[in-house]
């Protein structure tokens, strides 16, 4: 939860704090089954944040029968075998415009620099930071974190709707996301998706809910299998958006298919 009415200034947070209006209202639970566990107080620059662990007691609720597999990629955030597509967020020309803003004020960040550059004695060079550089990187934070917000918002909203489905079991990949930054190719839109923010962000929520996370092995050919009759490819390029089987003769959306074999891979495991 965010503070309100805290600054950086010095004068003004000299005195003790006692009670505080909290910027989300009606978050926190409470009563007597509540327990309140290491609260800290934080600040990212920008604004202060107080987190207080909570440890509740929640009543186990009915999950369907049936899971659900997802896959995780660049074009689309997430696949679902039931159907279900999640979007890329850093396609959208929202996020694209807010890129494009950072990159214009980090260039008038660094022409500033370059003005203020200053030669000391032994041919050092140094850097004076003027008030206007500070109010400049102050607005590049500023906008890094609304950047950083979207993104965690929407890997939110994806995971909170997976979850407020109820599924048996949810099916993830275990992607080996340092190899696929070798790839220079897609490196920035691999490192952007964020599937390490959205594996951590389903375990915790899954637990919350009494749903079976599975973690598919490395090494699982989801993307090579077919789910209809399990024929395996043996070569499959990142540039072939269609599955099509050579044994049966099913086509489908490749990644609709590997999201269908992450399901099937549970049942597999009994």
């Amino acid at each position: 939860m965010k503070l309100e009415k805290l600054t950086t200034s010095r004068k003004k947070n000299k005195q003790k704090l006692n009670w505080i209006r909290l910027a989300e209202r009606g978050r926190i639970p409470h009563g007597k089954h509540v327990k309140y566990t290491n609260p800290r107080i934080i600040f990212d620059g920008l604004h202060w944040y107080l987190t207080i662990g909570v440890e509740e007691v929640e009543g186990k609720q009915d999950a369907s029968t049936e899971g659900i597999g997802v896959d995780l990629g660049v074009k689309s955030l997430a696949t679902v075998s039931n159907g279900m597509t999640f979007h890329n967020i850093n396609k959208t020309p929202k996020v694209k415009k807010l890129e494009k803003s950072i990159k214009r004020l980090q260039r008038k960040l660094s022409r500033k620099y370059e003005m203020n550059k200053v030669q000391i004695k032994g041919g050092e060079v140094r850097y004076r930071k003027t008030k206007n550089i500070k109010k400049l990187e102050f607005l590049v934070l500023k906008k890094r974190r609304r950047l950083k917000n979207i993104c965690f918002n929407h890997t939110h909203h994806i995971t909170a709707t997976l979850v407020k489905a109820k599924p048996k079991y949810v099916v993830i990949e275990h992607l080996n996301t340092s190899g696929m930054l070798k790839n220079k190719k897609l490196s920035k839109a691999i490192q952007e998706q964020t599937f390490h923010e959205f594996k951590r962000q389903m375990t915790y929520k899954c637990a919350w809910h009494g749903i079976q996370l599975i973690i598919a092995d490395r090494f699982y050919p989801s993307s090579k299998r077919c789910s209809r009759c399990g024929h395996v490819k043996e070569k499959f390029s990142l540039s072939e958006r269609m599955y099509h089987c050579e044994a049966c003769g099913m086509e489908m959306d490749r990644d609709l298919n590997a999201s269908i074999n992450l399901k099937n891979y549970a049942q597999s495991m009994g």
